[in-house]
C-alpha cells in the first residue's frame, strides 16, 4: 500500500504499519521546514535524530506541580513500596545505532502479540531473539528489587497491576522489552518526599504522550495526506 503526505509518496514494509510511515515522513517534512533537519538527510537515523530535534523545540511539556504530584500519591499509595522484590523475565530487542527503530519496534510488537496468545514459548522465543546474555536462560532475569534496572524497566516492573507478560512493550536506553512478571513481593508504602520524583516522571510521561497526539493531529490537519488515515493511535510510534 502506499499514501502520500503533500505530494510525496509513502510505503511502508512487512515491518511497519502504513500509519507509522506516514506519520514519521509528515514529521520529517516538519522538521526539514523549521530547520532541525536538512532535506538531503534519508537514513533513518539521521531522520529520527531531526525528529527528535523537532519534537523537543515544538512540544512543550509541563513539569507537574507539587499539587499534581500529591494528588497522585494520594490515589496510588500502593505503587509507591520499598522493599518490593519481583521475579521477571524480558526480551530485548536492542536498539543500536545501526538498526532501523521503526522495523525493530515492528517485529518486538509482532512477537509480543504471538507471546500474548501463546505464553509458553516465552522461554524459546527468548533464546531465539533477546539480545541480553539472559536469554540464554529463557529470558530470566531472578529476583530484582528497586534500583537495580534503569529506571523505565523499573517503573513497569513495579506496577502494581504488572503480572504476567505485559500488555504493552518496554522502551528503556537500550531498545524494547517484552517482559514478564512472574512473582511480586510488596514491601512498606513511601512516604511522598520519597516518591515525589518517580511521580514527576510518570505524569510528565503522560502529558508528554497526549501532547504528542494532539501535535502530530494538527500537522496532519494542515497536510494533505491521500491514501491512509493518521488517527492518535499511530502517534506514540513517532517515537
Amino acid at each position: 500500500m502506499i499514501a502520500t503526505v503533500n505530494g510525496v509518496a509513502v510505503a511502508a514494509d512487512a515491518a511497519e504499519s502504513l500509519e507509522f510511515a506516514t506519520v514519521r515522513e509528515l514529521l520529517r517534512q516538519r522538521a526539514v521546514a523549521v530547520g532541525a533537519l536538512a532535506d538531503d538527510v534519508e537514513d533513518d537515523e539521521g531522520v529520527g535524530a531531526g525528529i527528535e530535534r523537532l519534537l523537543g523545540d515544538e512540544v512543550g511539556i509541563p513539569t507537574p506541580t507539587e499539587e499534581e504530584c500529591r494528588r497522585y500519591y494520594e490515589a496510588h499509595r500502593q505503587e509507591f513500596r520499598s522493599g518490593d522484590l519481583v521475579h521477571a523475565r524480558h526480551i530485548l530487542f536492542q536498539v543500536t545505532p545501526s538498526v532501523s527503530i521503526p522495523v525493530i519496534r515492528a517485529r518486538a510488537e509482532q512477537v509480543l502479540g504471538e507471546l500474548l496468545a501463546d505464553p509458553d514459548r516465552f522461554a524459546d522465543m527468548a533464546q531465539e531473539l533477546s539480545n541480553c546474555p539472559s536469554g540464554a536462560q529463557g529470558g530470566n532475569l531472578g529476583q530484582l528489587s528497586r534500583g537495580e534496572t534503569v529506571p523505565e524497566f523499573e517503573e513497569a516492573l513495579f506496577r502494581l497491576d504488572s503480572a504476567g507478560i505485559l500488555n504493552g512493550l518496554v522502551k528503556t536506553r537500550f531498545g524494547f522489552h517484552i517482559v514478564a512478571v512472574d512473582r511480586s513481593i510488596h514491601g512498606d508504602i513511601l512516604p511522598f518526599e520519597m516518591a515525589r520524583e518517580r511521580i514527576e516522571r510518570l505524569l510528565k510521561g503522560a502529558v508528554e504522550e497526549r501532547a504528542l497526539r494532539q501535535y502530530v493531529s494538527i500537522l496532519a490537519g494542515q497536510a494533505e495526506i491521500d491514501g491512509v488515515e493518521l488517527n492518535a493511535a499511530a502517534t506514540p510510534l513517532v517515537q
